[in-house]
């Protein structure tokens, strides 16, 4: 008892002793605040605690765009950053190619190629060239002038050129039975796998009423048996051409007003079919497909640019035709950020060689590449 009496003693002499420095320090900061204004911007303050980078070159991404311009600028001599994110848009780094498994149309592997394999070796090849690579996702940038700053939690950057290669999301549906047989059946991209051996001949389904439905349900017919267009509403928002392609198609079904409400397991734990609910009369059917094809839209990762790159209305980073430039001089963009078309793999890879030579080609303009535009700031 006496030793806690002791304890507790010690314990009441402690807190007043740490009571008067607090009131000691307020009241010295209280009076030094009268000599100083105090930094009214926060997160500006916080910005100069972070470690200052810079380089000729900054790449946001992580897909085919962003390793295939890091590996022609490092080859360059240009040092390129890479900011590869961490589970930005809720994707690994290595972008969409890692939510998929065999990748069959990329060239150079006869055999196909597990698309997390293929992003590895992207890396590796980048990483081979000398090129820094972090695994933070950029939060904000400034494009306002030069040289641009790109920051992240952690870390800011300052660059002479942006390439913006942060891709786009394939926007899904929940609902049960839909993350379990993803990519065992069920995809967001029919020209990416579609044409895969247990597709063919099969009988598959599409869910959405736009063009890039009409688009994928006709592609399907290709290889399925018949394809399944599942539609929540009456009508389709598609354009009469490519609603004319479908509904005159004769492998083609319309489910009008109908919703995907289950998918269930078939041979060997992949797709089997689904529950489709009609929301008019609510009556419950049983669809047997073996595959399912999401073509609802995609979601550009462009949020975090702020609106300092002019965007167009499905938020995709406008470029000039034929090039990777955009709005600001000195910012590019390539792979799938800027294109709503094709959003292939391979596609993506060669806008970011692209976005890679435009940005050599803008910083031997400025003088940059020899050094001169540097010098100052290195």
């Amino acid at each position: 008892m006496r030793s806690c009496a002791k304890l507790a003693s010690f314990l009441k002499r402690a807190r007043a002793t740490l009571s008067g420095f607090a009131t000691t320090t307020t009241a010295a900061a209280a009076a030094s605040s009268s000599l100083a204004t105090p930094p009214t911007n926060i997160s500006g303050a916080m910005d100069e605690l972070k470690p200052l980078l810079k380089t000729r070159v900054c790449i946001i991404g992580s897909g085919p765009a962003a390793h295939t311009a890091a590996i022609y600028t490092a080859r360059a001599e240009l040092k390129p950053i890479v900011f590869e994110g961490w589970m930005a848009n809720d994707i690994a780094p290595g972008g969409q190619l890692t939510t998929t498994t065999d990748v069959e149309n990329f060239p150079g592997f006869p055999d196909g190629i597990m698309g997390g394999e293929l992003m590895d070796r992207c890396r590796n090849q980048t990483l081979r060239f000398g090129t820094q690579v972090f695994t933070e996702t950029v939060n904000n940038v400034d494009f306002s002038k030069s040289p641009f700053r790109v920051s992240t939690d952690s870390t800011t950057v300052e660059a002479d050129t942006v390439i913006v290669a942060t891709g786009a999301v394939a926007k899904k549906l929940k609902f049960p039975g839909s993350e379990e047989f993803w990519n065992k059946g069920i995809s967001a991209c029919a020209v990416c796998d579609g044409a895969a051996p247990t597709f063919r001949n099969k009988p598959l389904a599409v869910i959405g009423g736009g063009d890039s439905a009409m688009e994928e349900a006709n592609f399907l017919t290709k290889y399925g048996s018949r394809v399944y267009i599942i539609h929540r509403r009456d009508t389709f928002r598609a354009s009469k051409i490519m609603q004319n392609r479908a509904l005159t198609n004769p492998k083609i079904e319309v489910l009008w007003n109908s919703v995907a409400e289950e998918a269930y397991g078939g041979e060997r734990g992949s797709l089997g079919g689904l529950k489709v609910k009609n929301i008019v009369n609510g009556e419950v059917t049983d669809l047997k497909v073996s595959g399912l094809f999401f073509a609802i839209g995609h979601e550009p990762a462009t949020k975090f640019l702020d609106g300092q790159l002019e965007i167009d209305s499905d938020g995709y980073v406008v470029t000039k035709p034929g090039t990777t430039l955009t709005s600001v001089r000195g910012v590019f963009a390539a792979g799938d950020v800027q294109d709503k078309k094709y959003r292939q793999a391979v596609t993506a890879a060669g806008s970011g060689c692209m976005a890679a030579l435009d940005a050599e080609h803008f910083l031997q303009e400025i003088g940059a590449q020899e050094g001169f535009h540097l010098m100052a700031h290195y």
